[in-house]
């Protein structure tokens, strides 16, 4: 954003300098001529009035010693042009031809010429200036001087180059300054955006100076910190609420399950099964609201979770969490195994890591048959590394793969199973937390495919 305001700014002010400058430079340029057609015209009228006081036949006069002795310190041709083209005056050779005309005819008319369009450094044209001769009250001919323009186009060139080196100068010092005010007015913008990403990341009492910048920013940022109070506030007020709730619940619940399962104990054997059956429907859907309770719970948690990333070898990691789950998947008659590299070091979070690996086995096995397996890879995956959670279960159809990770949300396949649908959206809650991605796919002949993505630890 810097670059961009910067080039604007620089843009907007090369703009106003080559408005300047053009300018300028042509009136420069236009004065230098000026000067010195006008210089040129005194001679040339000063020459005309001797010619016209020269009787006609005084050729090789006062006049014409004059006009040699012009053409030698100057270096300018100076000659009379007579109505029929000739030359008739000593200062040098003019023809009645080429750009010499215009001015003669100009001359012959009893029009002195006028002064021509601007020289530019990069022309050799000379100055030609002609002046009508009058004797007697009659145009006789002209006087015509044509000037080299050497030293004209070298001052020009000269003061071209002063005003381009100035613009420049002027360029440098704009640029300087408009990344100077630029660099100011976007300082705050850049905090915001350091202060916004810390919050993105779980860091919410990090907060944004309004001390510095505009007043348009500073009350910007005035308003960003306020906002992420309010935020931090109802952030803290729902994990207490979910926590405070889970908690409150927990103890009426656990007295509500004791209670029944005396009820159950004092049931005589021959009691009415249906009596039996609703008894121990009560206690079931008691045990899976503590589950629920207990997932919210975990949730709420990792909603408030900082990540803390560490280098982690994830092979240790994954072979500790398949330890923990071989007892409950033998219990079902699943094989449970880790497969893949021997090393793979992440950096990561290795607790919010390690409690998502636990939901997704946790997943997996509730899913799986029995007598089927649960491979739990971990390895490469396009320059990161990647731990898949794959079963054998009966998956999903494709228009489900949207729903997955939405808390409550299960299957209509899969309600005859026990689950509360959050543990998914625990799992990816946690993951989310330890830096990484979760990619739910079908398996490769059936099931579900659960791949967390971690980056790779950096040497």
């Amino acid at each position: 954003m810097l670059a961009r305001l910067v080039t604007i700014l620089t843009f907007l002010m090369m703009c106003v300098l080559l408005a300047l400058g053009f300018p300028l430079a042509r009136s420069v340029g236009g004065q230098a001529q000026d000067a010195l057609f006008s210089d040129r015209l005194d001679d040339t009228q000063y020459a005309a009035a001797l010619a016209g006081d020269s009787p006609p036949d005084d050729s090789p006069t006062a006049l014409s010693t004059q006009m040699v002795r012009y053409h030698d310190l100057y270096g300018i041709t100076i000659a009379e042009v007579g109505r029929d083209g000739r030359s008739s005056s000593a200062g040098g050779e003019i023809r009645a031809e080429g750009p010499v005309l215009g001015p003669l005819r100009d001359a012959w008319s009893g029009r002195h010429s006028s002064n021509p369009a601007m020289i530019m450094p990069w022309q050799n044209d000379p100055m030609i200036v002609a002046v009508p001769v009058v004797r007697s009250g009659d145009v006789v001919g002209a006087m015509v001087t044509v000037s080299p323009t050497d030293r004209l186009r070298t001052d020009v060139a000269w003061s071209w180059a002063l005003i381009g080196l100035g613009e420049l100068l002027a360029l440098g010092l704009c640029l300087l300054l408009a990344h100077r005010m630029a660099s100011w007015v976007l300082r705050p913008v850049r905090a915001l955006d350091a202060v916004t990403h810390t919050i993105a990341v779980g860091r919410l009492d990090a907060r944004v100076s309004a001390t510095a910048g505009p007043p348009e920013l500073r009350r910007l940022a005035t308003s960003f910190n306020e906002m992420a109070d309010h935020m931090e506030q109802a952030m803290h007020r729902q994990e207490q609420f979910a926590s405070d709730a889970s908690h409150q619940m927990r103890n009426p619940l656990s007295a509500m399950l004791l209670r029944l399962e005396s009820v159950r104990l004092v049931v005589p054997p021959d009691a009415d099964e249906e009596l039996t059956g609703e008894i121990t429907a009560v206690h079931e859907e008691g045990k899976r609201l503590t589950r629920v309770l207990d997932e919210l719970l975990e949730l709420a948690r990792a909603g408030g979770r900082e990540a803390e990333p560490e280098d982690v070898d994830l092979v240790p990691l994954a072979d500790d969490r398949v330890k923990a789950w071989r007892p409950r998947a033998a219990d079902r008659r699943i094989a449970l195994e880790r497969t893949g590299t021997a090393v793979a070091r992440a950096y990561t979070d290795p607790t919010a890591l390690g409690s998502a690996v636990d939901a997704l086995i946790d997943n997996a096995l509730k899913y799986s048959p029995k007598g089927g397996a649960v491979d739990v890879y971990v390895g490469d995956a396009d320059g990161s590394l990647v731990i898949q959670v794959t079963d054998q279960g009966p998956g999903l159809a494709p228009e489900e793969y949207s729903r997955i990770g939405d808390r409550f949300w299960r299957s209509p396949r899969h309600q005859n199973v026990a689950g509360s649908g959050l543990g998914l959206a625990v799992a990816r809650t946690l993951i989310q937390a330890a830096g990484g991605t979760l990619t739910l796919s079908p398996a490769p002949d059936h099931g579900l495919r659960a791949a967390i993505t971690v980056p790779r630890l950096r040497e």
